[in-house]
């Protein structure tokens, strides 16, 4: 009995990897090693438990997120953007894919969803650079990598879940998580710029004579209608937050309510449209709030059997041999194999409660262990067999784009990623500064 909650996560464990859905993988399990453990009693319990779920105020904003980035998707400010940038960079090599990376972060910062970013971005402009002559794997490994900052730029919704887990207020995180989200974008850039010049048939430069017909003057009015609507929708959702006039969750319906704005003045706003966006929202949300259901209730039974208790053992005895720092990478390093097999929700919902408290009795700072999670969150996206940003990617390139082609331009990009996972480990003011700075004013 004493090592049933371990047999538990290994029953999980194998009902995931043999492919049944999570959801019902969580409450079956959670159900069966819940009457094992407690007896019938345990059903007096899990409707409490799923209550708080449902009543969280701060989870709220989850909904309200996914509105704003569906909504912005259909607004045809991707498009623009990407136009608008591919010409302002055009002129150096790889400048078409350093647009991309700046697009790809402006509309992480508008929209948070990595699928709308990656499939917006893969119809628009793996066309273009294909006919510009760039190498396919370049152009599949920046659109998948560039997808993914929604995941780490504020507002993200996976920094909404971590710190509701974790108990760091989501203003925190959200300013936390600006250095490091910046930090990626200017790997990704200065590596297009440097693998541009050392091979430069990879990424050419658009023709001087196509940017010649545009002046600065025409270059500035475009650049100002592209740039102007994201970061009207930046400053209103992040503004308001870091104001303090608004919690994240209404700082969420501010998203909302200027996403549907913008829409509206793009003249792309219709019943129809409103009514897909109303559809894809009430989907995304209730594949999370099940999927949350569900780890609830398996987080209940872990905890209520000792389960955290056997975990804090073994990297308690792990910290005394080797030092708290080994614990980190340890758990770094199994959260970065897990997100092979599992998506970041799954992952948040699943092993973020075990571990988050554990590492924070070590002495970490919570709110920075949290950025860490989520920067190492960001390669489940991208690495394979379930790398969703792959999936994403596929389904809306062309013919001549290979399944081979996607997976061999994402390896630079996810060793990138842990480049800059190491580097806001050795540097942890990148994720402290500027919430002290701000918030002590």
């Amino acid at each position: 009995m004493n090592y049933l909650p371990a047999w538990m996560f290994l029953a999980l464990t194998v009902l995931l990897m043999g492919g049944f859905p999570v959801t019902f993988t969580l409450m079956g399990t959670a159900l069966t090693f819940g009457l094992i453990g407690f007896g019938w009693s345990f059903f007096d319990l899990l409707p409490l438990r799923i209550w708080g779920v449902m009543t969280n105020v701060t989870l709220l904003a989850v909904p309200l997120f996914v509105f704003m980035g569906v909504m912005l998707e259909r607004s045809g400010l991707a498009e623009e953007l990407l136009d608008t940038m591919g010409l302002l960079f055009g002129r150096i090599r790889g400048g078409l894919a350093v647009s991309v990376v700046a697009v790809g972060a402006l509309l992480g910062a508008s929209t948070g969803i990595v699928g709308a970013t990656v499939v917006t971005m893969g119809l628009l402009a793996v066309p273009t650079m294909l006919k510009r002559g760039y190498q396919k794997e370049l152009i599949t490994g920046t659109v998948s990598a560039s997808g993914t900052l929604g995941q780490i730029i504020p507002p993200s919704i996976v920094l909404v879940l971590i710190g509701d887990i974790v108990g760091v207020p989501v203003g925190d995180l959200f300013m936390g998580a600006v250095l490091p989200g910046m930090l990626l974008v200017g790997l990704y850039a200065v590596y297009i710029i440097i693998i541009s010049f050392i091979r430069p048939k990879l990424a050419p430069p658009i023709p001087r004579a196509e940017l010649a017909a545009l002046t600065p003057r025409i270059m500035a009015g475009k650049v100002m209608r592209a740039l102007f609507p994201p970061l009207f929708l930046m400053i209103a959702v992040l503004g308001s937050i870091f104001a303090g006039v608004a919690s994240p969750t209404e700082a969420a319906a501010v998203g909302a309510v200027g996403a549907t704005v913008l829409t509206i003045l793009n003249r792309r706003f219709n019943m129809t449209t409103l009514r897909e966006v109303m559809h894809a929202t009430t989907q995304l949300t209730c594949m999370v709030f099940i999927i949350l259901v569900g780890a609830a209730s398996f987080g209940l039974v872990f905890r209520g059997m000792g389960g955290d208790e056997l975990v804090r053992h073994f990297l308690g005895g792990l910290a005394d041999q080797h030092g708290q720092w080994f614990v980190l990478a340890v758990v770094m390093g199994l959260i970065f194999v897990i997100g092979f097999f599992l998506d970041f929700i799954e992952i948040t919902f699943i092993h973020v409660p075990v571990l988050a408290p554990i590492m924070l009795e070590f002495g970490f700072d919570p709110a920075w262990f949290c950025i860490l999670i989520a920067v190492n969150l960001q390669t489940s996206f991208m690495t394979p067999p379930f790398g969703f940003s792959l999936f994403y990617l596929k389904a809306v390139t062309p013919p001549e784009i290979r399944t081979e082609h996607i997976y061999r331009g994402i390896i630079p990009y996810v060793f990138i990623q842990l480049l800059g996972l190491v580097i806001v480990v050795l540097y942890p003011k990148l994720v402290t500064w500027l919430p002290k700075v701000v918030f002590s004013n």
